[in-house]
């Protein structure tokens, strides 16, 4: 299982979808949990795609199998119905590594917790970064006549 917000899709996520696949082995099959737009909006910024297209971006992408939407009150939720074997961290996610295996145990699920290490770093790797890129171009305004 790998979890993310996926809003701006970058090389960074195609890595670490690849990547959580890899760790899971030859026959793994990986299930991707999308951040809801109320997380996001509490964790880090307003999301630029809304929820349903970003799950549906990440359902086409090639190392996914699977992808739901995590839940707005618990993310443990999601964790608890799938029953994954391995859950995947993004090296760009923040959690405790130790902590989050301890509140496992705690909640009764039997998964192993692994850190995506590297990065597929470019000019633009990051959502924050693109978004800076577009908020600095001048556009011509009549590029935007048919959109």
């Amino acid at each position: 299982m790998a979890t993310g917000t996926f809003d701006i899709i970058h090389p960074g996520h195609g890595y670490y979808l690849e990547e959580s696949k890899k760790v899971g082995g030859a026959d793994a099959h990986l299930v991707v949990v999308v951040a809801r737009d109320s997380t996001v909006r509490s964790r880090k910024r307003i999301p630029v795609v809304d929820e349903e297209q970003r799950l549906e971006v990440i359902k086409m992408m090639k190392p996914v199998d699977e992808a739901y939407l995590g839940s707005e009150s618990d993310m443990f939720e999601i964790v608890e119905k799938i029953k994954p074997n391995i859950i995947t961290i993004g090296s760009d996610q923040n959690y405790n590594i130790d902590e989050l295996k301890k509140q496992l145990v705690e909640r009764g699920i039997n998964a192993d917790v692994v850190k995506i290490e590297g990065y597929k770093t470019s000019l633009l790797d990051s959502t924050c970064k693109i978004i800076k890129r577009i908020k600095g171009m001048e556009f011509d305004e009549d590029i935007f006549k048919d959109c």
